[in-house]
């Protein structure tokens, strides 16, 4: 269905557009093709897509997986905050610096706060004349949609998102139209679009993948799915850099690994020195867990372990996923990740769970996913010791 979907929004501007030289490149896999991405922190890499990778590196995952024989280059060039104006202010820097065959823009949720739309529609096509004056063809992004708030209604997004096409439409640009695809998932089912995000504006790992499927569709023609690719690995690179180096650590975990984490790493690195700090769990609400890890990034820790009890009780999905997805991004680094996050899922500590202690590891499970984080889990059936489960996930973790 999503595939339909999305066929149907790549095919509504098909014939507006010639098809892309790129696109071409990319099939004949002669010459290495280099592609640079730019917009706000939507584009960027940040902690809502797990502050390993975005959108654009997934789309190199994307389009690798139609041409494997092609070398390819996808840099993104998302800086958080940005509007049109600033894009163009660092254009030359940011993005034409890298001679790219292609540039994808996609800005406006910034702009929509405050730049007026006629300007917004200036400033594309500015940067739009200067890419293909440099020799780069030029795609157009709508952005996702969104949960609406006072400083962002959503027929004011709407209003930006219909400039986006109008532009494209005047230039005969290709559309990757994002917005289009997003709300095709909220239309067949509001659930399952409220958990591409991960807060109110900014999409997870999950509406990454979306965008970047639709990129790759909008580049080629031809649908791709990213959905069973996993979180990135090594999953705890920053940590064991600093073991290797001999470098004591400071982690920050939830109970029981708290007690348990600096047993199974001095098993790997038998000379570590692990500070660690328990995050208290007892007689906590998922809403209270939130707000002590606001505190995570003042804390500047190597590592972090979150584990929620499964006894929290799930009440009203919509908060379950906002105070969950608030524990995983609080607990990141801002942008790029600068300490290392992994989440245990219920059952590890306590194999035998409840009908709804389940679907809480159900929720759980898919918001982990869609934040790009690693999970420690335990197999169905499987009694071996905790310590010995978290040892021989920390061996498989290691570069």
């Amino acid at each position: 269905m999503r595939t339909l979907l999305l066929l149907l929004v790549f095919c509504s501007h098909l014939l507006e557009a010639a098809p892309l030289k790129t696109a071409a490149l990319l099939a004949a896999g002669k010459d290495p093709v280099r592609i640079v991405c730019i917009g706000d922190s939507i584009t960027g890499v940040y902690y809502h897509s797990g502050g390993r990778r975005a959108y654009s590196e997934m789309l190199q995952l994307a389009l690798q997986q139609l041409y494997p024989q092609t070398k390819l280059s996808v840099h993104n060039a998302g800086i958080s905050g940005d509007t049109t104006t600033g894009g163009l202010k660092r254009l030359e820097r940011d993005v034409l610096a890298h001679k790219p065959h292609l540039v994808t823009i996609m800005f406006g949720m910034n702009d929509l706060v405050g730049t007026p739309v006629d300007v917004f529609k200036k400033n594309l096509r500015e940067m739009i004349t200067r890419c293909q004056k440099a020799g780069a063809e030029v795609v157009l992004c709508t952005q996702n949609s969104i949960v609406e708030t006072p400083q962002r209604p959503c027929a004011r997004l709407a209003e930006f998102t219909q400039a986006i096409r109008d532009v494209a439409k005047e230039q005969t640009l290709v559309v990757a139209d994002c917005f289009a695809a997003f709300e095709a998932v909220h239309a067949a089912d509001a659930a399952e679009w409220n958990l591409l995000l991960s807060d109110t504006i900014h999409p997870n790992m999950a509406g990454h993948k979306l965008f970047a499927e639709t990129l790759a569709q909008a580049i080629t023609g031809r649908t791709v799915s990213l959905r069973e690719v996993g979180p990135p690995t090594p999953a705890l690179p920053h940590t064991f850099a600093k073991l290797k180096a001999g470098q004591p650590i400071q982690v920050l975990a939830m109970p029981p690994y708290d007690a348990l984490i600096a047993p199974a790493l001095q098993r790997l690195y038998p000379a570590a020195v692990v500070k660690v700090t328990p995050w208290t769990v007892a007689g906590q609400t998922l809403a209270q867990l939130e707000v002590f890890a606001r505190k995570v990034r003042s804390m500047k820790p190597d590592l972090v372990i979150i584990a929620v009890p499964a006894e929290l009780p799930l009440q009203d999905q919509l908060q379950f996923h906002h105070d969950y997805s608030w524990i995983m991004n609080w607990s990141l680094s801002f942008g790029v990740q600068q300490w290392d996050v992994a989440v245990a899922l219920p059952s590890v500590a306590k194999p035998a769970l409840s009908k709804e202690e389940s679907r809480h590891e159900a929720l759980a499970q898919r918001l982990i996913q869609a934040q790009d984080l690693s999970m420690i889990t335990r197999r169905s059936g499987d009694t071996t010791p905790l310590l010995e489960i978290l040892s021989t996930w920390l061996a498989q973790q290691q570069p």
